[in-house]
């Protein structure tokens, strides 16, 4: 019999309700567990264990679940273009700017590495990381004792921004077909990894750059293997403008016309759908098209805050009934702020308080999540479950005074607060680090990297431009007097 854990007297538990098919407090709880998962939430458990954790001022979460984010170059991005954006282009940064960005194949394991680190700090526990395939990734992602789900992107045309005005596309279905394949190759490796928390998602990098027989294929693989589909849709102005010139239609129309819609589809952002302030439309129909088809929506709110672009709004794609699931996107990789923001754009473009409650922002980081994964024993705490969870202090100053612990950690303590996560019964981060990989060692390796990447800007921009051009510094530097 595997060893078996128990929390005992736990202040809070944030259990699953079967009832009402959400999650509840539960109070002065023990939660018993061992790798197979939970197996006692309720009162005192009085079966065989093996060790003893005292509940005593902390309360236990089900684990997060990301459906989106990025490794590769992403963590070395930050502080780089944060106030940067390209004005023909809506203000958008990520077409002129992210493609700069050069990082060595040796750097990527300490980019994934702090990704990593920075997720299980904040509570997460499974997540979807969109990347290009590399060596290190499932040996990295395996060795963390997360709940990875590997979606190695590929396409058949990049972007190319022309003089800071115009988005082109340089096509190469080669290239794109033999990344397909690749990709397939690394989803059945991930799909039959020994260490059972990894599995594959076949993900189309973006709608507009691939061709509609590429997606369609893509989609046939997927389903074919019973794994999730994702793709970048409807997250840009500059792609519902190209969607709209080459089709017609809206991302989320054209993705219906080729039959991709469906409850295995996450799609990527969903932000410039027909009923969006922004867009040409005055209709409102693909909400409906969405909660028709139990397609998931990836929502990431803090990357395009910082480009002033929001959803409009989670409440309402939720009433709609569009399952809406959470992802961080870039950096700061950091679930519960993404959370935080989440509820605070919601309300602001929601136009009230009411758009959304704390509660719905917490599903939307839990089941929503295990939804648009097809997945019914993560997000969740209840007997059966996998034991995915965190431990809060609610000893600490972001969590005093105690009213309303859920509200205290979205509002104001946020990761501070996070004392220990846990995947299959596993403790994989305490004390503020990860136990199974070396972050810090990562971390000490990114100046290096992100020093490298600058000096590589103006090599890498059409336009030739250098890097305090580029990326210019917040403030003056002033010579010594």
């Amino acid at each position: 019999m595997p060893d078996v854990s128990v929390i005992r007297n736990a202040h809070t538990v944030v259990v699953y309700d079967a009832a009402s098919g959400g999650h509840a407090y539960l109070n002065d709880a023990d939660v018993a567990f061992d790798e197979s998962g939970f197996l006692h939430v309720g009162k005192r458990y009085d079966g065989p264990l093996a060790q003893e954790i005292s509940g005593r001022d902390r309360m236990v979460l089900p684990g997060f679940v990301n459906v989106h984010c990025h490794s590769g170059e992403e963590p070395i991005s930050k502080s780089l273009f944060e106030d940067q954006g390209t004005a023909a282009l809506w203000g958008q940064a990520m077409y002129e700017y992210s493609t700069l960005i050069e990082i060595s194949d040796d750097a990527v394991k300490a980019a994934l590495t702090v990704m990593l680190g920075d997720l299980l700090r904040s509570g997460v526990t499974t997540f979807v990381d969109i990347a290009g395939p590399h060596e290190c990734w499932l040996p990295t992602l395996a060795q963390s004792g997360a709940r990875a789900y590997v979606a190695p992107g590929f396409r058949e045309a990049a972007w190319h921004v022309e003089n800071s005005h115009r988005l082109d596309f340089r096509w190469n279905e080669a290239r794109g077909r033999e990344a397909f394949a690749r990709a397939l190759e690394t989803v059945d490796a991930a799909e039959a990894h020994p260490c059972g928390r990894l599995g594959g998602i076949v993900a189309p990098a973006q709608v507009e750059t691939c061709s509609p027989e590429l997606l369609q294929e893509a989609a046939e693989a997927a389903r074919g293997r019973k794994v999730p589909i994702t793709i970048h849709a409807a997250q840009t102005m500059a792609e519902h403008e190209e969607l709209l010139r080459r089709h017609g239609l809206t991302a989320v129309q054209y993705l219906e016309k080729l039959g991709l819609l469906g409850p295995d589809l996450i799609l990527g952002h969903c932000i410039f759908i027909d009923s969006h302030s922004w867009t040409r439309q005055r209709t409102a129909d693909d909400l409906d098209r969405l909660a028709d088809s139990r397609t998931s929506v990836a929502h990431c709110p803090v990357t395009f805050a910082r480009s002033g672009m929001v959803l409009q709004s989670v409440g309402r794609y939720r009433r709609s009934g569009v399952n809406v699931a959470l992802g961080t996107d870039s950096y700061p990789f950091n679930m519960l702020e993404e959370m935080r923001t989440a509820l605070i754009n919601a309300r602001t473009a929601g136009g009230t308080v009411f758009d959304v409650s704390t509660a719905d922002v917490f599903e939307v980081a839990t089941l929503a999540g295990a939804k648009a994964l097809g997945r019914s024993d993560i997000g969740r705490i209840t007997k059966g479950a996998k034991a995915d969870f965190s431990l809060i202090d609610l000893k600490h100053p972001g969590m005093q005074p105690v009213y309303d612990p859920l509200r205290n950690l979205l509002h104001c303590a946020a990761e501070r607060a996070v004392a220990a996560v846990y995947v299959d019964g596993a403790c994989v981060m305490e004390n503020d680090r990860p136990t199974r990989v070396d972050y810090d060692g990562a971390l000490a390796e990114l100046q290096a990297v992100q020093d490298f990447a600058v000096r590589r800007l103006q090599a890498n921009d059409p336009r030739g431009r250098s890097a305090s051009e580029l990326a210019p510094l917040s403030l003056p530097v002033l010579p010594h007097p």
